[in-house]
């Protein structure tokens, strides 16, 4: 059961890391539509700082549970978060190329956690 937890800790915090893509392409947004000076520009800069700045603290804590390459490997599922972030928020669209891409990171991080 440790075991799982340490997962899910390691997922959330992935997960976590993702929402400053979030902040960043609203930011992006709020600035290509409003300039510089609009406020909720700044909103989402100090959002998307701030959560870079927990994902590290946290990150930090939670490698130290896993051998490097396993948490490396599964940080590479940030892909399919922000793909599931980009059509739930911004309602973009999936390519084929884009599944694909997605079920290649997925069967890789199984490879590599399977020899934990």
């Amino acid at each position: 059961m440790g075991k799982l937890k340490n997962y899910i800790q390691l997922h959330l915090n992935i997960m976590l890391f993702s929402f400053t893509g979030i902040f960043s392409k609203a930011a992006s947004v709020r600035f290509n539509q409003y300039g510089l000076l609009d406020w909720l520009l700044w909103v989402f800069a100090f959002l998307m700082l701030l959560n870079c700045f927990v994902y590290a603290l946290a990150w930090q804590r939670v490698i130290k549970k896993f051998p490097l390459s396993t948490a490396y490997a599964n940080r590479s599922v940030y892909i399919i978060w922000s793909q599931l972030w980009a059509v739930l928020i911004f309602k973009e669209h999936l390519s084929i190329g884009n599944i694909l891409g997605m079920l290649i990171v997925f069967i890789g991080v199984m490879v590599v956690s399977s020899d934990e």
